[in-house]
């Protein structure tokens, strides 16, 4: 006989978010069990955010060594070992694993089964034999590299994201398809780290990023010999002598770029294949699986959350779902997922940071908006550290409330936190002009821009006339 488990909530998923709610729900005393037919820790641990920044890690170290110079300090081209760099990949890795092992959220409570799950119907699962019929499911299943319709490209051998952090030997070449994120910084880590790179983009690199910004990035790259050609057409993808050709038009010509290896981060899909959605009621389309603004979905016993659930695709976005899924189904109170204070980064360098409404999207919601600038070239931290292309953005409301932000320049991820902070309480541009860096820091750059938007009064006539008249009172 089938083996019939009823817990109070089953988890589909042992990515980010799904062990956030397996790991809140055990806690709170809850019977969880956690279905997870891969690896624990899913994508981010495995193939995306972990091992990718201790790649971007190995080649800031070489770049560093070439631009030491400048300090005062001996360096040249380093010397790249492709084996090494895999290792400290794989350490990095091994060292995170513990934290989402079998082993520790047994020891949490949790009941997990390794397999493949699929709906039966409304209320019940199954996993190899196994049937789960849970009072509430969560689907936290993630997303995968996608291939973009591309003539040749399923025949020849390529990379993605969950093959390439695998690799062990030098790469004389590399073209990348796609220029976004994933893209652009898994182009600037393997160019530091010895390789010819060619990104070839169909569009806009960084394309959903203010191009205000986005330019400070992609001079950057040029400037270190990533070649990136955008605004073409890829024709096919074949196999040659050197590796791989890509046969593109470009500018009313056709062109081809030979390489020794292809990288393809084009894009991601939902991971809904094999869950048999369709016997729980539960509606999907190629964006994922469709969600209310409470992460329910059509089957109101089931919620999807991060990848899966189509939107902002980021680690910390499946685990904002993961706290409001607790929420809701634990103790029942309502909640509505809001994207205006999420943050995301790109790990370029250098860094590429936003949060809340881009300058195009406050003028669409709010009208009339004030736009606040800072340079890095006027941080003297920054100019210490000779880090000083990039600059803050802000948006504010023209009542100073703080819309948007997004900054672009060394460590911009850690700097934009301040900002987020500001949009998730509904502060005014006041407040953070009224913040206190230590000296020197390059967080005073948040503090210089926003008191910018005082600049204007210091030359009201009706100000001025205020201090002449207090002057007059002695």
């Amino acid at each position: 006989m089938a083996t019939i488990l009823e817990p109070d909530i089953c988890v589909i998923g042992a990515g980010s978010g799904g062990l956030s709610v397996a790991a809140a729900a055990a806690q709170f005393g809850v019977d969880v069990v956690l279905v997870e037919k891969g690896r624990m820790g899913g994508d981010c641990l495995n193939y995306g955010c972990v091992p990718s920044k201790a790649l971007i890690a190995a080649g800031k170290r070489a770049q560093a060594m070439r631009i030491s110079t400048v300090f005062g300090v001996k360096g040249g081209e380093p010397m790249i070992n492709p084996a090494h760099v895999r290792d400290h990949v794989r350490g990095v890795i091994a060292a995170i694993e513990p934290n989402d092992s079998v082993e520790r959220f047994t020891g949490l409570g949790v009941n997990v089964i390794a397999g493949e799950a699929r709906f039966k119907d409304a209320e019940t699962i199954d996993v190899d034999g196994t049937q789960i019929r849970a009072r509430r499911f969560v689907v936290a299943t993630g997303s995968s590299p996608s291939l973009p319709p591309v003539d040749g490209l399923d025949t020849v051998p390529h990379f993605t994201n969950e093959t390439i952090f695998d690799n062990a030997v030098r790469l004389e070449h590399l073209i990348v398809l796609g220029g976004g994120p994933i893209g652009m910084e898994l182009a600037q880590a393997h160019r530091r780290l010895g390789s010819e790179v060619t990104v070839l983009e169909a569009f806009t690199p960084l394309g959903k990023d203010d191009p205000e910004l986005t330019r400070v990035v992609l001079r950057a790259l040029a400037d270190e010999g990533v070649q990136i050609l955008d605004g073409i057409r890829i024709e096919r993808i074949e196999s040659d002598d050197k590796g791989v050709r890509a046969l593109i038009g470009a500018n009313g010509q056709a062109q081809e770029v030979s390489g020794s290896h292809l990288l393809v981060a084009a894009g991601r899909k939902p991971n809904v294949e094999g869950l048999d959605l369709e016997k729980a009621g539960i509606e999907f389309d190629k964006r994922g699986i469709n969600v209310s603004k409470g992460l329910k979905t059509t089957n109101k016993r089931v919620y999807a959350i991060g990848d899966v659930a189509g939107g902002l695709q980021f680690t910390h976005v499946a685990n904002y779902h993961a706290g409001l899924v607790i929420r809701n189904a634990l103790f029942r109170l309502p909640v509505k997922t809001s994207n205006d204070a999420i943050p995301w980064v790109t790990y370029t360098d250098p860094e590429l940071a936003n949060v809340g409404l881009s300058e195009e999207q406050a003028r669409e919601r709010h009208g009339k908006i004030r736009v606040l600038r800072w340079p890095l070239a006027e941080n003297d931290r920054a100019q210490t550290e000779r880090e000083i292309d990039g600059f803050v953005k802000v948006i504010t409301t023209k009542r100073g409330r703080i819309a948007g932000a997004a900054i672009v320049g060394n460590h911009a991820g850690e700097l934009i936190q301040m900002w987020g902070l500001a949009i998730s309480q509904g502060l005014k541009i006041g407040a953070m002009a009224g913040v206190i860096s230590p000296y020197p820091t390059l967080s005073e750059i948040n503090r210089r821009a926003a008191i910018t938007y005082y600049m204007p009064s210091l030359s009201s006539p009706l100000i001025r006339k205020a201090i002449g008249w207090l002057r007059m009172l002695g």
